[in-house]
């Protein structure tokens, strides 16, 4: 049995026109990561650009987090991506969407990301997202025509949440309304709270606090298959 996972994360480092930085929020790969790392999984890392990915959220006081940047095998991996180019879909078993407010420019309109994770899941893998991740879902079509997420429970990162945090207006669409035009049953619980779902081999989390449970979910997924 392979045992790869393949996490995206954004190569897009600025919050539209604001000058502020941003990237992929590190807690939202660390803690799928530590989940299914112990677990016995392989993690792989691909982003739109390829190479070095912008980091977010850079916590280390958050054990997880300093772990995961401490492990020489894994930082090298975040900090040199591959290309989607480079990735072999056939690999991996999941792909799992990292957050980040990066990850609302540039997934959504990556068809080769998409694509590939179009093929992980026809091939009966199982696809994940957390946060602002779930923007890399939007546009994933299957064979049949459908959007992935159509008829699905999902959730992800809240319209109260990009209010809460001042960016409704510098996002390019607010996530929360864009999944429920895909034909998604859009679930969410309060403000900053764990929320995480799965629903036919997909798994998705609403904000930072999720990802710990949307590895959990994951993993579970995983051990059905």
């Amino acid at each position: 049995m392979k045992k790869k996972i393949l996490f995206v994360v954004t190569s897009h480092g600025q919050k539209g026109s604001t000058g502020e930085p941003t990237g992929y929020y590190l807690s939202e790969v660390s803690h799928p990561w530590e989940v299914l790392h112990n677990a016995g999984y392989e993690i792989d890392f691909v982003s739109p650009k390829g190479g070095k990915a912008p980091v977010d959220g850079f916590d280390l006081k958050d054990p997880i987090n300093k772990k995961f940047w401490d492990d020489k095998t894994y930082h090298a991996k975040v900090e040199n991506t591959m290309k989607p180019s480079e990735v072999n879909p056939k690999d991996y078993v999941a792909i799992h969407f990292a957050g980040g407010h990066g990850a609302m420019w540039d997934l959504p309109e990556n068809k080769e990301i998409a694509a590939l994770a179009a093929k992980i899941y026809e091939n009966n893998g199982i696809v994940s997202a957390v946060c602002h991740g779930p923007a890399g879902l939007v546009n994933i079509k299957l064979t049949n025509g459908k959007y992935l997420v159509d008829g699905k429970k999902v959730n992800g990162f809240t319209n109260e949440e990009e209010i809460a945090v001042g960016l409704e207006k510098v996002v390019p669409f607010m996530l929360e309304d864009k999944l429920i035009e895909r034909g998604s049953k859009f679930e969410k619980t309060g403000l900053w709270q764990s929320h995480a779902v799965a629903d036919q081999r997909l798994v998705t989390g609403q904000n930072p606090a999720s990802a710990e449970a949307v590895g959990k979910k994951v993993l579970a997924e995983l051990q059905k298959l």
